[in-house]
């Protein structure tokens, strides 16, 4: 159960996520940065100049002919039977028997006992003053 919330949560974030508009920052650097200038023409030496394109005539739109005119079939109006009143019997149910549900006892929890435990003592680490870098005085200024 614990596996199916999870996997819910993550995907009712990504819808959110996907949902919310998390576009501004791209669309204000859009409206605040000045256009780039068009490069000059043949800034690579050794390069030809890129030719002109050729222009392209405009093309006339060609109309259609227009659309013939359908005749739908006419359909012819039908009367339905009236519908059938339907009785439902009145239904008298049994009492509901009681359930009793037996008394349990547990038996009682045994006392769990820990022994004690006796830890040897530590070695002995000589005081040795090596300077830390991050403990290290700020330098004086």
């Amino acid at each position: 159960m614990a596996n199916n919330a999870s996997m819910l949560a993550m995907i009712m974030v990504c819808a959110l996520l996907l949902a919310s508009s998390s576009c501004h920052a791209a669309r204000n650097l859009a409206d605040t940065t000045p256009a780039a200038a068009a490069p000059a023409a043949s800034t690579v030496p050794g390069l030809p100049a890129v030719p002109a394109l050729p222009s392209v005539p405009t093309d006339t739109v060609t109309l259609m002919p227009p659309m013939p005119s359908v005749t739908l079939p006419t359909v012819p109006q039908v009367t339905l039977p009236p519908m059938p009143a339907i009785v439902v019997p009145k239904a008298v149910l049994p009492p509901m028997p009681k359930v009793t549900l037996p008394t349990v006892t547990m038996v009682p929890m045994p006392a769990i006992v820990v022994p004690k435990v006796t830890l040897p003592p530590l070695p002995f680490v000589p005081n040795v003053d090596v300077p830390m870098p991050f403990a290290a005085p700020p330098p004086s200024a």
